[in-house]
């Protein structure tokens, strides 16, 4: 386990214990860069534990045509699906960690090498060109540009810090799971028994 000092320390813990702190929860956050597999270890859990598997960008941020809700509804989203009993949330937007981290009872940050993440829009990209991923809105077909690269490229950079900040802020004693490959993902989903 490694600790940071301090009044407001991020507990990282270790795989084992996210394994047993994922069997208890109740309520788990997950975040990290587009491309990560956020979405994709947020719904194996989902299923393996009966959580409700909630996608910020189809059921709070992105309407039809990508269009974004406006931000009171957004807030009001984000307030009555946090309020939830049992759910597994995919989303980072810092700004809404005051509402979801502390009604979460472990923080899955899935924190891949950036290359790794670019591989994962392109990828994700081929797959579902034309179509929709059911973690995004309706009527939001998959698509890539050069901002979102860019976006993928410095997200480590520009949000890493901000990530880092509001873990601090408001994941105070909150067990932090963070993810650095894709091994140490499948050995959680191998602990889980969620690999499929």
């Amino acid at each position: 386990m490694d600790m940071e000092s301090g009044p407001n320390a991020i507990r990282y813990i270790e795989i084992a214990e996210a394994a047993e702190k994922v069997r208890q929860a109740d309520r788990i956050l997950v975040i990290g860069c587009s491309g990560g597999g956020k979405s994709t270890l947020s719904q194996r859990i989902a299923r393996r534990f009966g959580l409700t598997y909630v996608s910020i960008d189809r059921d709070v941020l992105w309407l039809p045509g990508w269009v974004q809700r406006g931000k009171p509804e957004q807030h009001r989203l984000l307030v009555a699906l946090s309020a939830g009993e049992r759910w597994i949330m995919d989303g980072t937007n810092t700004s809404t960690f005051d509402i979801r981290v502390p009604r979460s009872d472990l923080v899955i940050w899935v924190r891949m090498p950036r290359w790794l993440c670019i591989w994962g829009i392109l990828s994700r990209w081929i797959t579902n060109r034309g179509g929709t991923r059911p973690e995004m809105a309706p009527g939001c077909p998959e698509k890539i540009d050069l901002d979102f690269i860019r976006f993928v490229w410095t997200w480590e950079k520009v949000y890493g810090p901000r990530v880092l900040a509001g873990l601090a802020a408001h994941a105070a004693g909150k067990p932090v799971l963070m993810l650095k490959s894709r091994a140490q993902m499948r050995d959680l989903l191998d602990l889980l028994g969620s690999r499929a």
